[in-house]
């Protein structure tokens, strides 16, 4: 499994964010505390502002907030919001594949992987990253 650039920033960004919620904070002061380039990072909060996991407000005061909170935000939910598809198999979902002959049963092996990645991802929040729950929250899921 390939994690993208773009999910690993996405949620540096929402950590960020979630370590300062009383106050907004621009790009680049997010950009300089997390070590991400601050053009790729300008456009991965603009697809977390498009589906509603960040807000923003122009202005001296401006900069950006968490658009919901922190418990609600999964690890799922940012790769779904910037990469799409967890699992693609030369970019197309797993989903309708199928194999004939003695391939016909390795679809369900990529579904199935697919679906651990899902329910891992779907137990972590930025919130339990922030508070060092990780591992506790992941033991239930089977990996840790």
């Amino acid at each position: 499994m390939h994690i993208s650039a773009k999910a690993d920033y996405a949620t540096r960004a929402l950590l960020e964010l979630a370590r300062e919620p009383a106050r907004p904070l621009t790009c680049e002061s997010i950009a300089s505390s997390q070590q991400i380039p601050f053009r790729f990072l300008k456009s991965v909060v603009g697809e977390l502002r498009k589906a509603g996991l960040v807000r923003s407000q122009r202005g001296c005061e401006g900069g950006y907030w968490l658009g919901r909170p922190a418990e609600e935000i999964t690890l799922l939910d940012v790769s779904r919001v910037v990469d799409g598809e967890l699992l693609t198999l030369r970019g197309e979902p797993l989903a309708a594949l199928v194999y004939p002959g003695a391939a016909a049963g390795l679809p369900e092996v990529w579904r199935r992987i697919e679906a651990d990645a899902a329910a891992v991802l779907g137990a972590v929040t930025v919130a339990s990253l922030l508070a060092g729950a990780t591992g506790e929250r992941l033991a239930g899921t089977g990996a840790a």
